[in-house]
């Protein structure tokens, strides 16, 4: 091939691609101008051309009216599509994280900084799988809007509030047009929790442990000295400094908890019986890791396919409004133990989670497949059920039926 052939190849291709570029901007254009077009508009644009067709090739006037009645309606409601909705959008959750049964309050903010006013429209809130529609009057030029609204949460989860849609179109319904404004906005709904006093089931002294800020008169972290009081053990007392102060001091010390506190909750559908035993388990779940994190335990949860962040209660939390039933092949509460022994072998105490619809011997098996040494709890949740305190194997069960059950159930455990 020659060089002018070469040559006259290039403009070609240039060509090609311009002509290319130019038909990508036409049909994203046309794409925009129909996407203003709802259903009713295309049956009453085809309505009119087929009543119109129709009267003139039979020539039944009626029909022709109705055709160019039709064909202004549809050019009136175009009309409703001038204008402009150059709002500048805020939106402002009181609170992004609530507990189970709270509303979340929130505002929008509609600000109109252009020099002219802006026509009324419609704002679109989505909120989760539903959305709420607020109506904004003529806004003047400089002035702004607000609309407070509430989020009823019956649900734990996280829903996603926004992003904020501003809407033109006309009353009928036959032209819409759609601006978002905003950046979505996650809301954490929480399970409910319940506090309680007392150690968590973490309260082993050993030498591994970390010191913890109860006070007692026996463990291996020694704190400071102190007077020394009836009742106190003679072996702690710290004779050089009594004969320097002339006054009975004793040693006191931190009491030490293991550090490696694991949570396994089941997320297995076939470990429940329904939908209220989940969110229990989730419950109970959430109020030891809480209690635990305050202990100054060291928490890692586990669920079926993955570890759920709680290095803090609020990131607990977070993660507990996320989970949700795994898949069918990631298996119940067997497989979720075998998983802890893999990965978290030199686990101190293990708390298993799971429904009413595990039974004993699989409970059994999943407890002896935990990490050797290792202290292990089994929370079944049963909506309704009396709670009760029974051994299988070296694990202590307690069942509970509601989640206000669960302190008394644990105190049974330690007495």
């Amino acid at each position: 091939m020659t060089a002018e052939a070469l040559g006259s190849g290039a403009p070609s291709v240039e060509r090609r691609e311009r002509a290319q570029g130019m038909a990508l901007r036409a049909w994203a254009r046309a794409r925009g101008i129909l996407s203003v077009i709802r259903p009713l508009a295309w049956v009453l644009i085809v309505a009119a051309i087929v009543l119109w067709i129709t009267g003139q090739t039979l020539g039944w006037w009626e029909l022709t009216v109705t055709a160019v009645v039709i064909a202004t309606v549809v050019a009136l409601c175009a009309f409703f599509l001038i204008g402009r909705t150059a709002y500048d959008v805020t939106l402002d959750l009181n609170r992004t994280r609530v507990v189970v049964g709270e509303r979340a309050v929130g505002a929008l903010t509609l600000a109109n900084t252009s020099s002219r006013a802006i026509l009324p429209s419609r704002v679109v809130l989505p909120v989760g799988s539903g959305r709420g529609v607020f109506t904004v009057r003529r806004l003047p030029a400089g002035e702004t809007a607000e609309e407070l609204f509430a989020i009823p949460t019956q649900r734990r989860g996280v829903l996603k509030v926004g992003p904020v849609s501003v809407v033109r179109g006309d009353p009928l319904g036959a032209f819409e047009r759609v601006h978002r404004r905003d950046q979505p906005v996650d809301l954490f709904v929480h399970p409910r929790t319940v506090l309680f006093d007392g150690q968590s089931l973490g309260f082993l002294r050993d030498l591994e442990g970390l010191p913890a800020t109860d006070l007692s008169r026996d463990d291996v972290s020694f704190h400071a000295l102190r007077e020394y009081q009836p009742g106190d053990d003679l072996r702690h007392v710290h004779w050089k400094s009594t004969a320097r102060i002339g006054e009975m001091m004793v040693r006191q010390y931190e009491e030490t908890r293991r550090s490696h506190f694991v949570i396994a909750l089941s997320r297995s559908a076939a470990d429940y019986r329904n939908a209220d035993e989940f969110e229990l388990a989730i419950s109970a779940a959430g109020s030891i890791g809480l209690r635990a994190l305050r202990d100054s335990q060291r928490v890692e949860v586990r669920v079926q396919g993955r570890e759920l962040p709680a290095a803090t209660g609020k990131q607990f939390l977070d993660s507990l409004s996320a989970v949700e039933h795994s898949r069918p092949r990631q298996g119940g509460i067997v497989e979720l133990s075998g998983v802890v022994a893999a990965t978290l072998p030199t686990a101190s105490v293990v708390v298993l989670v799971a429904g009413s619809a595990v039974e004993a011997a699989t409970l059994r098996i999943a407890c002896a497949r935990l990490p050797f040494g290792a202290r292990a709890l089994a929370i079944v949740a049963e909506a309704g059920a009396t709670p009760s305190l029974r051994r299988i194997g070296d694990a202590d069960v307690i069942t509970i039926g509601a989640l206000d059950q669960l302190p008394a159930a644990l105190r049974k455990v330690l007495a």
